[in-house]
């Protein structure tokens, strides 16, 4: 999975407004300069897991659903992820992979 740092910096930024918290709140809280944030926010600069884990907790939201723009407890989460790679498989595949869906949800 590649990481799109300028949609990650997009939905920090969506969440961080949403919550009325400042760049420099997010910075403070951080240990960083405003302009990090502002680079991260544009995604300028890669952000590193233990920051991303840190913006997560401040502005109270799961870390995958800031990297993929889901949750994991939604019904969509992966969706498009797992129809790209389902694209990219031949017609047999295909039907084992449908076939190895159909037994998991059997065996739930």
């Amino acid at each position: 999975m590649n990481i799109d740092y300028g949609l990650l910096g997009k939905r920090i930024k969506a969440v961080r407004k949403k919550m009325n918290i400042t760049q420099e709140q997010l910075a403070e809280y951080l240990e960083v300069s405003t302009q990090y944030v502002s680079q991260v926010e544009r995604g300028v600069t890669k952000i590193s897991l233990d920051t991303l884990s840190q913006i997560a907790v401040f502005i109270d939201i799961d870390i995958s659903t800031l990297i993929t723009g889901t949750s994991i407890n939604s019904k969509t989460y992966m969706i498009d992820e797992i129809n790209c790679n389902v694209a990219c498989l031949l017609p047999k595949e295909r039907q084992m992979l449908n076939d190895f869906i159909l037994l998991l949800k059997k065996n739930r």
